[in-house]
């Protein structure tokens, strides 16, 4: 059974003054009300709390049979009946009816009308018949788009709305008819149509399907001629039985089916589109989907089909993107997105409510205490009347549409009450001689009549009640007007006000712990959603009223799951944060003694503090309030208490009541460490730092590392979006920066902290600026490199650390404090590291570059007062040649760089000369070794020049030598040192026939006669022939 509340969802009523007993009414928008009864359509006024007041009147054709308002376009569509003939005519322009005497235009569908007809239409009220080939039997208007849909025995025909521009002012409203759903076996009683969705339904069967407006690959709009289907047999796939429809000797019943999805296909209902536009630029919809088929079984205890198994009330709902829809009617379609559909119709004792946008599925299910006779859902509420009740339903649409608007529900930062949640009975209100309802905006019309109902029979052959095809609808002649009816306009309640309510009735169950409290919280928190989601209802100021409720609401249930015991008591975390309350006013509301006047705190309530206080909240809570937490703690969750001292919320602890408390843990693994930590950053705190170190003490140095992993706030906070380091990582900076540095590292690699925080971290702890890099941070950077880091971040962390190099060569910079590793250590230690080419170090050795750039240099070191200036410049200079002479990098990054390094130094001449080689311009780095290192070229070339780089000895290294030889110079004897070591190589290497071109050339000859002369001071001429003959 449906739980029942007593609620007052229904406000004032008041009595709409017609004339004549109502046929047919519908809302008009959001401030009108048309009633038909006769031949006369009426409208009246309905605005707020002022009493209903006629609006205008117009004559009809005949007798109304249907009626139908839509919002886009502001029209009004009927059915009507004349001579046994039945018409269809949409009423536009109604508004600009002042009397019922006044002219009014009538026009063909599509009719062109011409400019001099402007004025006429612009201040009269315009009929348009739509001529169909077939009787209407119902109609629907989309709520978004304005289209009709009209549905007829064999066939549903859509009519687009559209407007036709008669002038750059003005433009009057026509429709066109754009589409013929074909329908074979069913035969609709009532349709809803709403962006392309259509919902038909009969007697017994309902059926959901989608336009879809993206053309298929093979499929046409076109109208095939439907096959003919053998009567006597069902569709393959829902029974092979055949069926004896003719026959008198029998009751056909089918049995009850529900198909899904592309299941739906199989039902045996065909449908089949045929395109009507004139211009095929026009066309919409191309091929049908189907979504839903539901069959119900009949009540055979008697051989006619009696109204108690009969479908009624078919609706499609659609909820749209929040948002501020525009006033402008002409542009109110376009601003409406589809959010969600739902689809709902009945039986007469249970209502079925279904989702069909992305997922067709069943939400609720309403079992109804009595008979109903019609029902009318809302975005918050189901309204079911039966002859003497007006029920209301609470409904979980709002629950599914804001699943679909937020991915975040269902989260631990929204939360939404679920779908599946039971619904629930708010009121059950008296009304006697209920005959029909309808709703718009928050106003609920009834229409009441002591005497039988005269409404519309359905009249069908009695046994054959199953036949698609045998169901004939033809109207009774209604009876004269008598006394006894009334047409009521109930107004709804606003939701705040129903909310308030809901939240005063369940403080009734608040001291019994039960679920009924969180049931009903949920239901007014629905209310208040679906209020905001349907933001075009909402008067002005009423939005601002709607959120303060919608807060206090996510409040109330994170009260109720962290103070009840249930399995959703981790849904405490995101209502408390839905709330806006701080965590200091959720402790507040936290009190709940028991009886007996102890303090137990649930689950949900520890949840939530746990996870605030880990999300480094810029919230400090006071010592009073900071003590509590640690007792809640202490009773409820022991082993999270170091995590809670560690959070940037928990400052203002006070340290010895933390020490107390963390005194009395259980210790055991890495708990242990965890807890020691604690208490080494508490002895800090209180200034013992004698207990301070024999904490630190009390595990080696890698177990204090797992530590820091378990939990990096011992070390790194956030505050306000910015890192600051703790107490305890400024005293390691001091006493064991290795420990600081090991630590971060661990953290980096199991994924605590990033590369930049790291990076500000370090910066912040050092006390330095953007631009300015502590040799903690150079210490990190070569601990990464050493422990090994994905390709994605190598590249990066050797452009920091060759630019640190590069820097503080080109500055003569000295790190702030020593390095934590030397160099050697480095190399052996980490393969990106590589051995420094050995013509490097002939480079470095050479006495032609030891000249005053390298003792200036020196000099700057001393003047700075760096302890050991000698290893500090030798330092750096070794650890970016090795890096640029390792396997891994990539020397084109940091071209653009070494422009500050200058080549008169040793350092800057030997990276440079390493880079180019690297990048392989030999040519470029023998002339500026032949240049500045003679003494180094052959060293260079044996190391470098060799495979398809060999023939630069002969060809590049080999003639510039001979023209240094024979130009002269200071360098004269290093050059031909260098020769005879080139003239070695290409003798040992067994290269003669390239020797013989060069010395065949007479440049090697001039050059030995050149070198002789220069060591004897005596011209030789038997010189040249020895040398041509060797």
């Amino acid at each position: 059974m449906v739980q029942l509340y007593n609620l007052h969802p229904f406000g004032s009523q008041q009595v709409v003054p017609c004339k004549l007993e109502p046929e047919r009414f519908c809302g008009g928008g959001r401030d009108a009300l048309f009633v038909a009864a006769g031949c006369k359509v009426e409208a009246f006024a309905v605005a707020g709390q002022e009493l209903c007041q006629p609006r205008c009147a117009f004559s009809t054709l005949g007798r109304v049979l249907c009626l139908a308002y839509s919002e886009a376009g502001d029209y009004l569509a009927a059915i009507e009946e004349k001579n046994k003939a039945t018409f269809l005519r949409a009423y536009v322009n109604w508004r600009s009816k002042r009397t019922e005497n006044c002219r009014v235009c009538i026009r063909m569908v599509g009719h062109k009308v011409e400019a001099p007809f402007s004025d006429t239409f612009r201040d009269q009220m315009s009929i348009i018949e739509m001529p169909l080939s077939e009787a209407p039997l119902c109609i629907s208007c989309c709520p978004v788009k304005g289209d009709l849909l009209v549905g007829c025995t064999n066939k549903l025909v859509l009519f687009s709305l559209k407007y036709q521009i008669i002038s750059e002012e003005f433009s009057i409203l026509d429709f066109e008819r754009s589409l013929i759903i074909h329908i074979d076996n069913i035969v609709p009683v009532e349709i809803s149509f709403c962006v392309g969705y259509v919902a038909l339904m009969s007697d017994l069967e309902v059926l959901i399907v989608k336009l879809e407006s993206d053309p298929k690959t093979g499929e046409s709009v076109n109208y095939q001629p439907l096959k003919i289907n053998n009567p006597m047999k069902q569709t393959e796939g829902i029974s092979n039985e055949t069926l004896q429809l003719d026959s008198d000797d029998f009751v056909i019943c089918q049995k009850p089916v529900e198909l899904l999805g592309e299941k739906s296909s199989q039902s045996g209902v065909s449908v089949t589109l045929e395109s009507t536009g004139l211009d095929d630029k026009t066309i919409k919809y191309y091929h049908v989907q189907h979504l839903l088929y539901k069959r119900f079984a009949p009540d055979i205890s008697s051989l006619v089909l009696s109204d108690d198994i009969k479908l009624h009330s078919l609706q499609l709902l659609p909820i749209y993107q929040t948002g501020s829809p525009t006033t402008d009617r002409k542009k109110l379609s376009q601003e409406k997105e589809l959010l969600s559909l739902f689809c709902f119709f009945s039986l007469p004792h249970v209502g079925y409510l279904y989702m069909v946008v992305k997922s067709v599925e069943l939400m609720s299910v309403y079992q109804y205490p009595e008979k109903s006779q019609q029902a009318v859902l809302t975005p918050q509420f189901l309204h079911v009347i039966t002859s003497n009740n007006l029920q209301c339903f609470t409904v979980r649409c709002s629950a599914a549409a804001a699943r679909e608007e937020d991915p975040y529900v269902d989260t631990t930062l929204k939360a939404c009450p679920p779908v599946s949640m039971d619904v629930c009975a708010l009121r059950i209100q008296l009304f006697i001689g209920l005959k029909a309802i309808c709703h718009f905006k928050n106003h609920i019309i009834l229409l009441t009549k002591a005497d039988p109902e005269a409404i519309p029979e359905r009249r069908e052959p009695p046994k054959r009640l199953l036949s698609r095809k045998g169901t004939n609808v033809k109207f009774k002649t209604p009876p004269v007007a008598e006394a006894g009816w009334n047409l009521y306009i109930v107004d709804t309640i606003s939701p705040v006000q129903l909310y308030k309510e809901m939240v005063d009735y369940s403080n009734t169950y608040k001291t019994a712990k039960t679920q009924s409290c969180i049931h009903l919280l949920s239901e007014a928190h629905l209310l208040v959603r679906a209020a905001l989601m349907d933001a075009s209802q909402l008067e002005p100021g009423e939005k601002a009223e709607l959120l303060e409720a919608f807060k206090e609401s996510c409040g109330h249930l994170g009260d109720c799951y962290s103070r009840l015991d249930t399995q959703y008591s981790h849904l405490a975390l995101p209502y408390y944060k839905m709330s806006g309350l701080s965590m200091a006013e959720v402790l507040t509301r936290a009190d709940w003694p028991l009886e007996d006047g102890s303090q137990k705190y649930e689950r949900g309530l520890i949840f939530y503090i746990n996870h605030s206080l880990d999300e480094n909240l810029d919230e400090e809570l006071s010592e009073e309030l900071a003590a509590k937490v640690v007792q809640m703690f202490h009773m409820a969750e022991p082993k999270q208490l170091p995590h809670i001292l560690c959070s940037p919320s928990m400052k203002n602890i006070n340290p010895v009541t933390a020490m107390n408390y963390l005194s009395k843990l259980d210790t055991s693994g890495f708990s242990s460490i965890l807890v020691t930590l604690t208490k080494a950053a508490m002895a800090l705190k209180m200034g013992d730092l004698d207990r301070h170190r024999n904490e630190m003490k009390s595990h080696p140095e890698m177990k204090l590392v797992c530590g820091f992993i378990l939990e990096p706030r011992l070390l790194i906070q956030q505050r306000r979006g910015q890192i600051i380091p703790t107490e305890l990582a400024v005293q390691l900076k001091d006493t064991q920066p290795g420990l600081l540095v090991a630590s971060v590292l661990g953290l980096q690699k199991n994924n605590k902290i990033g590369i930049e925080e790291a990076d500000s971290f370090f910066k912040v702890l050092c006390g330095k600026d953007k631009d300015t890099i502590p040799q903690l941070l150079v210490d990190l950077w070569e601990a990464q490199l050493v422990a090994g880091l994905p390709d994605v971040v190598l590249q990066e962390l050797f452009f920091k650390l060759t630019s640190q190099y590069i820097w503080r060569l080109s500055k003569m910079q000295p790190p702030d404090t020593i390095p934590l590793r030397t160099s050697e250590d480095l190399i052996n230690a980490c393969s990106h590291y590589g051995l420094i080419y050995p013509w490097v170090n002939v480079l470095i050795s050479s006495d032609s570059l030891a000249d005053k750039s390298y003792t200036e240099d020196l000099s700057k070191l001393q003047i700075l007062q760096v302890a050991d200036y000698h290893v500090c410049y030798a330092f750096v200079q070794k650890l970016l040649k090795s890096l640029i002479c390792g396997p891994s990098f990539d020397i084109a990054s940091i071209i653009p760089f070494l422009e500050p390094l200058s080549e008169d130094t040793i350092a800057g001449l030997s990276v440079h000369v390493l880079c180019r080689t690297r990048l392989k311009e030999y040519e470029q780095c023998i002339d500026t070794l032949l240049e500045r290192c003679p003494e180094a070229i052959i060293p260079y070339a044996n190391h470098e020049l060799k495979e398809e780089n060999r023939t630069l000895w002969w060809k590049k290294l080999l003639p510039e030598l001979c023209h240094r030889v024979k130009c002269g110079g200071e360098k004269g004897q290093l050059y031909l040192s260098s020769l005879k070591g080139n003239i070695l190589y290409l003798f040992e290497g067994r290269h003669l026939n390239n020797f013989r071109s060069i010395a065949k050339g007479g440049l090697f000859v001039s050059s030995c006669s050149t070198l002789e002369e220069t060591r004897t001071g005596v011209w030789r001429p038997e010189l040249s022939s020895r040398s041509a003959t060797y």
